[in-house]
């Protein structure tokens, strides 16, 4: 089943004040690339195609290599590839979005805490939250990935892009 229909347009005001909580954590302080790699692996376990596509993407153009994208939702197994901020970042996206299941333990929490401080963590959880607001609407609505981009010229990272209107 292709998409079901343009939910944007539908509820415009809830997806501007659902960007206005992006923006936030946009501005937050916490590093662009833990942010996109917190939104990759919510997405990964969300099966957002839409999401996972995106944050691909913005991580290449970030200079994340393909080597430790394609490592993502196999973080456990490849520490070496990923910081210790990033290994508390990716445990913590994990329990928060499998919240059913997890109930976020008390370990899960103080491992979040050995790698970032509170703050960081109360503004990671909320990106958490943002992303799996938007996975469950592309996923609930078929919002697919783009179109594959035509060959040609590209950027250093070997991805040509386009802006997309607006956040995932």
């Amino acid at each position: 089943m292709g998409r079901r229909f343009a939910y944007q347009d539908a509820v415009a005001d809830g997806m501007k004040a659902l960007g206005g909580v992006h923006l936030y954590v946009a501005r937050s302080g916490l590093p662009r690339t833990l942010v996109d790699l917190v939104y990759l692996r919510a997405s990964q376990i969300n099966g957002c195609a839409y999401c996972i596509d995106l944050h691909s993407r913005d991580l290449r153009r970030a200079g994340v290599p393909a080597e430790k994208l394609m490592l993502v939702s196999a973080w456990r197994e490849s520490e070496e590839h990923f910081s210790a901020q990033e290994r508390a970042a990716l445990a913590w996206t994990e329990s928060v979005t499998l919240l059913a299941e997890t109930r976020v333990p008390d370990a899960d929490y103080r491992a979040a805490l050995a790698g970032l401080d509170e703050t960081q963590l109360a503004n990671l959880t909320l990106a958490v939250g943002v992303i799996n607001a938007y996975n469950r609407m592309a996923v609930s609505f078929r919002r697919g990935p783009e179109p594959p981009e035509p060959a040609g010229p590209s950027g250093a990272d070997g991805i040509e892009r386009q802006p997309r209107g607006g956040a995932t």
